[in-house]
């Protein structure tokens, strides 16, 4: 039982990440209880630098370290874990950053025979000269450059959690030297060690955050340095796990602390295999197809029918019971030909799909397509401003289901079936809408979205600040929105109101393909209709049901791909030493990190390649 709990724990661990205040509120027990978490720090940080070095095949000898220091806690971790690294034998410089630095840190640095550079003019550093010129510091913060670029191993601990906004001063002008600037590096997603260590950069170790990242909200206000490994402490930052700093912190090492994880509440959590499996609805021994659920389907169109035909195969794989199809003639046939159980027209559903190869008004804007006049009609009904009265939806797009309804007798618009709106009908979305309502857009569509709704938008300023203006699009329409990613962002609400956010990252770079959208909506209206109507009763439920379709929709793009990367993957979990100058060690029953060598790189797909993985991808997610 408790080997149990504590596997819970660790799987928890892994999967939510909580920003700064829950992080200082857990760890003050431990502090108030005099634990060296510093010193336990140090020593796992120093303990991933080692294991770094043997994976890449640099003896220890030779290598060279070089740790930016600042004058913070995390600049004595930093100092902390370079004292371990010189007492191994390694040659390591410490570079410091600020005025000061953390005092028995930098006397346990200099006992191990670590050397010291210092770079700020005004600095008061046992042991060190200061006041020098400026022309002299300025020769040093060159010569300071040369040695962390010329480095083996760069060991990044200017700034830590405490540190919000852009990067100023010393280490603004290091990190725009060595690193980026507010973008991502141009580089592949996979990588491989030849690729990191030997070549124009060192091999960056972050400790807790890379310096310059939004810790608190992922984004990258200025500039930053890349980590290729992030020693994290304690607990799981948004960072980690919100795009787009999630892509700048390489692979996490999580050092476990022991916090007592459910005093807080994560304002992130990662979808992962377990949950996600709950979102499936097993068959039952008194099941029907309407029992397993039916999804509804209005999209493809004469211009683009080949999205008809990825959504409804896909919903028609995910895990339901029967699929409705409304679109014109061509695309009916198309759908029949890969998808012979296809039922034609109206009827009972508990889910609808619209949008997915439909024109938008803002492309086809000489005539109105069909199939928006359709949508138009449907997505009229979810307005929850609105009633719905009995007797003013006989038309020729929505019919009633099987009990004279759409829900409950109110009608009203939050007992309509869930509804999953993607591509061509987002900019017929009513003023506002019920939570079971989900919108899919990517960056450029969110921002029409929200432009179209008083905000000033680019696709860029989307992909900038995802969270931010994904939590925006949900607060503005009320519906659950999933922004689409590398990493995607499901913002929704809980059970009390409340925002929360969801992210999955399953899926490989091979995904950016066209129509990969399309097989992620169908996958969404079954995933959607599954759920016996818990979808209308608690929004958290929605929100998990949207993750859990871009998880699986991940899964069966590896699957397709044969790759083992992925837009983000779960921490590798350390386990500090039990003593404050030991070194910490991985703890071996727990997987899932991506190892620093190249995953298998698999192949490319297109999207209808995703719909035969599927069924697989379901199969091994329940295994």
């Amino acid at each position: 039982m408790e080997r149990n709990r504590e596997s819970r724990r660790q799987m928890t661990l892994r999967h939510a990440a909580y920003d700064v205040d829950a992080v200082r509120a857990m760890e003050r027990p431990l502090l108030d209880r005099g634990i060296p978490l510093m010193g336990m720090a140090a020593g796992s940080a120093a303990r991933v630098v080692l294991d770094l070095l043997e994976e890449a095949g640099i003896d220890d000898e030779d290598a060279h370290i070089v740790l930016l220091a600042g004058a913070g806690d995390n600049g004595g971790d930093g100092l902390y874990a370079a004292a371990r690294l010189a007492d191994e034998g390694l040659a390591v410089t410490a570079v410091t950053v600020g005025r000061s630095v953390h005092d028995g840190a930098f006397a346990a640095f200099m006992r191990a025979g670590g050397k010291v550079l210092v770079l700020d003019q005004n600095s008061n550093i046992p042991g060190c000269a200061s006041d020098f010129s400026a022309g002299e510091a300025g020769k040093r913060l060159q010569t300071a450059i040369g040695l962390a670029a010329g480095a083996d191993v760069l060991v990044d601990a200017m700034t830590g959690i405490g540190v919000t906004g852009a990067l100023r001063g010393i280490p603004a002008a290091l990190a725009d030297a060595l690193g980026e600037h507010g973008e991502l590096p141009a580089r592949p997603a996979l990588r491989d060690v030849a690729d990191i260590v030997g070549g124009d950069m060192p091999f960056v170790v972050a400790i807790d955050t890379p310096s310059g990242v939004g810790v608190d909200d992922g984004s990258l206000p200025g500039a930053y340095i890349p980590a290729d490994v992030t020693v994290m402490f304690g607990a799981m930052k948004p960072c980690a796990m919100l795009p787009p700093a999630a892509y700048c912190c390489g692979t996490v090492n999580l050092v476990d602390f022991g916090f007592d994880i459910g005093a807080q509440k994560p304002v992130v959590q990662a979808m992962n295999a377990e949950l996600a499996s709950q979102s499936i609805r097993l068959p039952q021994l008194n099941d029907s197809k309407y029992s397993r659920g039916v999804t509804g389907l209005i999209t493809g169109s004469d211009r683009y029918p080949g999205a008809a035909v990825l959504t409804t195969t896909a919903a028609a794989r995910t895990n339901t019971g029967m699929i409705r199809y409304l679109g014109p003639v061509r695309a009916q046939s198309m759908v029949l030909e890969r998808t012979p159980e296809t039922v034609l027209g109206k009827g009972r559903v508990e889910a609808w799909v619209v949008g997915s190869g439909v024109p938008s008004q803002r492309v086809e804007d000489t005539q109105i397509d069909p199939q928006r006049a359709a949508i138009a009609a449907l997505l009229a009904h979810y307005d929850s401003g609105e009633q719905l009265n009995a007797d003013e939806h006989e038309d020729e797009t929505v019919d009633r289901n099987a009990d004279g309804a759409y829900g409950d007798a109110s009608g009203e618009a939050y007992d309509m079936p869930a509804l999953c709106v993607d591509a061509g009908a987002l900019d017929l979305l009513p003023a506002r809408v019920p939570t079971h309502v989900v919108i899919t857009p990517h960056a450029g569509e969110l921002a029409q979205l929200l432009t179209e709704r008083g905000e000033a938008l680019e696709a860029s300023d989307v992909l900038a600040e995802p969270w931010k203006w994904a939590k925006r699009a949900h607060e503005v329409t009320g519906a659950t929105v999933l922004l689409k990613g590398a990493i995607t962002i499901v913002t929704g609400e809980d059970e009390e109101g409340d925002v929360i956010t969801l992210t999955s990252g399953s899926a490989p770079a091979w995904l950016a393909t066209a129509g990969a959208g399309d097989v992620l909506a169908g996958m969404m209206g079954g995933m959607l209709a599954q759920q016996d109507g818990m979808l209308q009763e608690d929004a958290a439920v929605v929100a998990e049901v949207a993750a859990a379709a871009a998880y699986l929709h991940g899964l069966a793009a590896c699957k397709a791909a044969h790759s083992l990367q992925r837009g983000w993957s779960a921490p590798v979990l350390y386990r500090p030493a039990d003593d404050e100058d030991g070194l910490g060690d991985r703890i071996d029953n727990v997987t899932g990190g991506m190892p620093i060598s190249t995953p298998a790189a698999g192949r490319p797909i297109v999207a209808s390649e995703l719909l035969d993985a599927i069924a697989p991808a379901i199969a091994g997610m329940l295994a």
